[in-house]
């Protein structure tokens, strides 16, 4: 057993995304897919789901580049993949492939404005230790 102190860490409290484009990307976030935006977020918009926050980030506003989207999916968590795809379908929002269900759960893949990679996810398969989602 190691004999380091080990960092007592509690949650995750927010997850970055970077954005070219505050405004547009506010509006996808908010009017697209519906989040709720966290009171006093400002000029940093935050958007709360459940169990941790999804903080948008203009790189340009720290001094630095947007060089990329992030390109491992953010997976939110939706009771009916299907209802929600169609539903962003009708928003306008374009999906990457027909949806994915991997014996366990459905998946929806999607792109935000920039880039960034989400997909919607709803488990419907119990957990191997009998729990259910």
């Amino acid at each position: 057993m190691s004999t380091e102190q080990l960092i007592d860490i509690e949650r995750v409290d927010f997850i970055s995304v970077p954005v070219s484009d505050m405004a547009r990307s506010t509006r996808f976030y908010e009017h697209v897919l519906g989040l709720r935006k966290a009171p006093g977020s400002g000029a940093w918009p935050e958007f709360e789901l459940g169990n941790v926050s999804l903080y948008l980030v203009d790189p340009a506003q720290m001094g630095q580049a947007f060089t990329a989207p992030h390109s491992a999916h953010i997976a939110l968590r939706v009771p009916d993949v299907h209802a929600a795809r169609a539903l962003l379908e009708s928003r306008g929002v374009n999906f990457e492939r027909d949806n994915f269900d991997t014996g366990v759960c459905h998946m929806a893949f999607f792109c935000d404005p920039d880039g960034n990679a989400l997909m919607l996810h709803h488990r419907y398969a119990p957990y191997a230790d009998g729990r259910l989602p």
